[in-house]
């Protein structure tokens, strides 16, 4: 483990709920405002850190899916990305490490999945960015967020793109030849489904930007909240579910 400043430490009480995996700063609640469980299925951040190993599984030679080990909670993937730039995050795992290696950036999908975000940001002086009509939620109201972004854009070589819907901030990343996507929709053995939580007709609306997008784009790999898969596999079940909506 490298040698730290405690003072790079988190400075408040942090519970980790073992039933979502939401982070929770300060005053442990009685409930997770996440999903609601009661207080006992609570863990203090220092216990988390030594019962969960982030780890890293390879999507290609500049992408690799962080997952908790063992799961922790409904265990969203992040993502690490190799840029030409410095080393990125999309998304943040829920538990910390504090061994794992830096990053310049954390961006976020939308603010479901802020994880141990503010822990990392202490400890890199990541820049975390996450889109204003998300950052005024309540769940990401005790997360440090460096940048509200507004629309579409560019950074590290990783374009970012508005799309709405399941959150009002939801944003797909790009970078070359991987999309990732998150949760918005889910792959299954009957079908693709969209994400059940959020306005259902405004999620489904917004899916025709997202295929708008991805159509044309020269992709490979779709990187999603708890699966990789192959972009020419993904899209046609994608286009048969925008084609029901």
């Amino acid at each position: 483990m490298k040698n730290l400043d405690e003072s790079k430490l988190p400075g408040v009480p942090q519970w980790v709920c073992l039933q979502c995996g939401y982070n929770m700063i300060g005053e442990m609640p009685d409930v997770c405002p996440f999903c609601g469980a009661h207080h006992d299925r609570f863990m203090a951040w220092e216990q988390a850190e030594q019962t969960y190993r982030v780890t890293s599984h390879a999507v290609n030679d500049r992408v690799v899916q962080l997952l908790s080990v063992p799961k922790l909670g409904l265990e969203h993937a992040a993502y690490r990305v190799e840029t030409n730039d410095g080393a990125v995050w999309i998304d943040s795992p829920s538990a910390y490490n504090r061994d794992l290696e830096p990053v310049k950036a954390i961006l976020f999908t939308h603010h479901h999945f802020m994880g141990a975000s503010n822990q990392y940001r202490r400890l890199w002086n990541a820049d975390v960015r996450l889109h204003d009509l998300d950052a005024g939620h309540s769940l990401a109201a005790s997360f440090d967020v460096d940048q509200r972004f507004t629309g579409d854009f560019s950074v590290y070589g990783i374009q970012a793109f508005h799309i709405g819907g399941h959150t009002p901030g939801f944003t797909l990343y790009i970078h070359r030849d991987v999309l990732f996507i998150c949760d918005y929709v889910f792959p299954g053995d009957d079908g693709m489904h969209f994400n059940p939580y959020g306005p259902e007709q405004e999620t489904r609306n917004r899916a025709q930007r997202i295929h708008e997008i991805v159509k044309h784009a020269p992709l490979k790999t779709v990187c999603g909240y708890n699966y990789v898969a192959r972009f020419s596999d993904w899209l046609p079940s994608f286009e048969r579910l925008v084609q029901l909506s």
